[in-house]
């Protein structure tokens, strides 16, 4: 007997593991833990975007600048797989952002096919606004939760990223979360 999926050229279904929490049968979007974190997501980078245009920033430029404000990347590459765009779309970004003064990019010294990015003076004070508006859009997004409540949730969404991970490796790489999807 073959799959469905498989026929359509589809990778085979992964093992289920587990309770089934959805059924084709009776699946609702409004019901779906994907649906209504895209629409939470949506709600807020809207809130956000709206807020940090009076900073003269857009979602696909204070993203980059907080990333590289924060330390925890350096490199286009990284950039690219953090934000899962891919390298092309990403170079665009830090042109703009290069060409607004916000970005500058240094040649490795110990390895000239790897470019650094860093923050110039004027990206240090542009992003300095969004980490106080990120924090006042979450606190906001999260009235009437407790603080048990916010930490049970943490921990819920790492418990889905890390199932998320494991799917990904089933699957060979189909379902990267930190690989642009091309």
């Amino acid at each position: 007997m073959t799959n469905k999926t498989q026929d359509a050229g589809l990778p085979a279904p992964l093992p289920l593991q587990g309770v089934d929490f959805y059924k084709p049968e009776n699946f609702q979007s409004s019901e779906s833990v994907g649906f209504l974190m895209k629409r939470l997501m949506q709600a807020l980078v809207t809130d956000v975007d709206r807020q940090l245009e009076t900073h003269g920033l857009t979602h696909a430029q204070w993203t980059p600048l907080f990333l590289l404000r924060q330390g925890r990347i350096d490199t286009l590459a990284e950039l690219s797989r953090e934000l899962q765009l891919d390298a092309g779309a990403m170079t665009r970004t830090l042109d703009r952002l290069e060409a607004k003064g916000l970005v500058r990019r240094e040649r490795s010294t110990q390895d000239r096919r790897v470019v650094h990015l860093a923050l110039t003076e004027e990206g240090l004070a542009a992003s300095a606004h969004v980490p106080q508006v990120l924090c006042e859009t979450l606190n906001a997004f999260l009235a009437g939760f407790s603080h048990g409540e916010w930490q049970s949730l943490l921990d819920f969404l790492r418990r889905m990223t890390q199932n998320a991970e494991r799917v990904r490796e089933v699957s060979g790489g189909e379902h990267d979360i930190h690989r642009p999807q091309t």
